[in-house]
């Protein structure tokens, strides 16, 4: 769910053990919004081996489902808002849907079940690099149902608790696959199908929330920071 959720551009090869993935990267691929590109460099892999579990092979699947994101800016480059749609189909902590909403005044987590909303939050948005350098304050839960529907040739409408997202105009469809994305310091496994939107539009509490997507890219690898996320497996 962090931005260029795919393989690096010169090719769609699964990315090697001695590189580390940035969501950043996977969102933007390579475009102006990704000034790190896809991939940063990481610990070389005889160094990540030693640290208990560190063994993709031997890692187990945390959470299954689809963690579509949407990122706006203002005029001035500034993140003004982020928000990460969760379709849990199973998880460690649970099953259902959620919205976890990032803005300068907070951070909200919308679901039914506080456990699993709470986590996704703490334990994956927060260390998202979309987020870096921007203030993170313990997540306020409203319970609410979140009704996600989500299709990779039409794009994506989610609301709940007050929060409605919608995403359109499916640019492209990649799949991608690392076994180093870092949450916390700690390396987890992650796959999925990346798909960015060329259209979005977020409303918080019956107001659009400001701010525009961003796009770059190539006409054969288009990126935005509007993207669908969708058989997503997380491993740690």
């Amino acid at each position: 769910m962090s931005s260029d959720r795919t393989p690096a551009e010169s090719g769609h090869s699964r990315p090697s053990a001695s590189t580390s993935v940035s969501r950043r990267g996977i969102v933007r691929m390579g475009a102006a919004l990704g000034s790190t590109g896809l991939l940063a460099t990481a610990a070389p892999a005889s160094a990540a081996g030693d640290a208990p579990g560190s063994d993709p092979a031997l890692r187990k699947p945390v959470l299954v489902g689809a963690n579509p994101g949407l990122q706006l800016f203002d005029e001035a480059g500034s993140c003004t808002a982020y928000l990460s749609v969760w379709q849990v189909e199973w998880s460690t902590h649970g099953a259902g849907n959620v919205v976890v909403l990032w803005r300068p005044d907070g951070v909200r987590t919308v679901g039914e079940d506080p456990r699993l909303a709470l986590w996704l939050a703490d334990h994956f948005v927060r260390h998202f690099p979309e987020l870096d350098g921007l203030p993170w304050s313990a997540p306020r839960f409203h319970r609410s149902a979140v009704q996600v529907r989500l299709d990779l040739a039409s794009g994506l409408r989610a609301r709940g608790g007050g929060i409605d997202v919608r995403m359109a105009e499916v640019l492209d469809r990649r799949a991608f696959a690392t076994d180093r994305f870092p949450l916390a310091g700690v390396e987890h496994s992650l796959s999925l199908v990346f798909g960015p939107c060329g259209r979005a539009r977020a409303l918080v509490d019956g107001r659009v929330q400001p701010g525009e997507i961003s796009r770059g890219g190539t006409p054969d690898r288009p990126s935005s920071s509007a993207f669908l996320a969708a058989a997503e497996v997380w491993r740690a």
